[in-house]
């Protein structure tokens, strides 16, 4: 099981770039790095709830969930 984050696909559709959206959530750049290459443990729900805000989306907009093949 593995959870996606797709921040990338978000971001192009909003025409944001990562200074901008670090900025506008109040995180370094290297946390937002650090979750758009799916590498975070976890995220905080108010940073999730920053990035909706910001983004004007849902969670499953950001996070996916796919199953691993067997």
């Amino acid at each position: 099981m593995r959870i996606i984050v797709n921040l990338d696909v978000m971001m192009a559709k909003r025409k944001i770039s990562s200074g901008d959206l670090a900025k506008r959530i109040d995180i370094t750049p290297a946390n937002l790095s650090i979750l758009k290459t799916g590498k975070a443990k976890a995220i905080r729900f108010s940073t999730l709830e920053k990035l909706c805000e910001v983004l004007d989306c849902q969670p499953g907009d950001i996070l996916e969930f796919r199953k691993e093949e067997d």
